[in-house]
């Protein structure tokens, strides 16, 4: 069986083929039509006799349409199956993304530096010490003179014990407040027992290394895709590696990216931008997970620029 492949314009253009071919047989058709009209008809036929009424149904033979019924069931058929085909044949081709050799290998090492994380709040300032106000002179009040009272004894005078005096233990201080409670750091991880995956992966068979694999291809596929190479770059002959960092939020978000290392001519906000636009994706990234937990993962991406030929 012959493959037949069509592109899209090649399957619009037999299709409009088609159609001017049917449009063209019915104006001829009718221009046929319309010319044995013209004529003189009934002088033609005054004397003829039909042996079959059917014959005589369009009143005359010239004018008889169903005498091309067959042809143009047959022309039918075929510009039916022939759009069919065209149809089915109709194929489309994915652009031919260019791939550099070790995309994702790192030329050297690259000082990374530590990720940052949310640092506890400054504790409370001590209270301010208490202001002393100075009363002035003027307002302080003389106090009353002290009344005296007579305490002499005489022989008749019965002393009564005085009761003994109970002194009442203070209450005890009240406990210390609860100190405040640590507030939850979220830690950035570099490396974690399940590392964040690209979207469009989740379903493949296999294990988390083949869904890696996977999804690494998936990656350079959408990354080298969107790149647009800058101008000034191409025209320069600059080539070289860019490093993106970015950090993989727990659900899947790609968050605080950055350029790590830059060749220049606009190819580190070329390679930020393409990174940024993986939050506009149907799908957003599978996170990283520790110990069966989604944590944030910072991420290192290097981005290649080369020309081709």
């Amino acid at each position: 069986m012959i493959d037949v492949s069509l592109t899209g314009s090649q399957t619009m253009l037999a299709a409009l083929a088609i159609i001017a071919v049917t449009i063209l047989v019915i104006f001829i058709l009718r221009s046929i039509f319309k010319s044995r009209s013209n004529e003189d008809l009934t002088e033609k036929y005054r004397d003829k006799v039909w042996s079959s009424p059917l014959k005589s149904r369009t009143k005359y033979p010239d004018v008889n349409g169903f005498q091309f019924s067959r042809t143009l069931l047959m022309y039918g058929i075929a510009s039916a199956l022939a759009l069919t085909l065209f149809a089915f044949s109709w194929t489309t081709y994915e652009d031919a993304v260019f791939i550099p050799e070790d995309a994702l290998e790192l030329d050297e090492e690259i000082e990374i530096e530590p990720p940052r994380t949310a640092e506890p709040p400054p504790p409370p300032p001590p209270p301010p010490p208490p202001v002393i106000e100075e009363v002035p002179e003027e307002q302080i009040e003389e106090e009353d003179e002290p009344e005296f009272v007579d305490q002499d004894i005489e022989e008749e005078t019965v002393m009564e014990e005085p009761e003994p005096v109970v002194e009442e233990a203070p209450p005890p201080p009240p406990p210390p407040p609860p100190p405040p409670p640590e507030p939850e750091v979220d830690e950035i991880f570099k490396v974690v027992e399940q590392m964040p995956r690209f979207p469009g992966c989740e379903n493949e068979p296999g294990d988390n290394k083949a869904k890696e694999e996977c999804a690494k291809q998936k990656m350079l596929q959408y990354i080298y895709k969107n790149l647009k190479y800058p101008a000034i770059a191409r025209e320069n002959g600059v080539e070289g590696m860019c490093v993106i960092q970015f950090v993989v939020a727990k659900d899947g978000s790609v968050t605080e990216a950055n350029i790590v290392r830059d060749i220049g001519a606009g190819c580190g906000g070329a390679a930020l931008s393409v990174v940024e636009g993986m939050n506009n994706l149907p799908q957003k990234w599978t996170p990283g997970k520790q110990r069966g937990k989604n944590v944030k993962v910072l991420y290192t991406l290097p981005v290649r620029f080369k020309l081709e030929g």
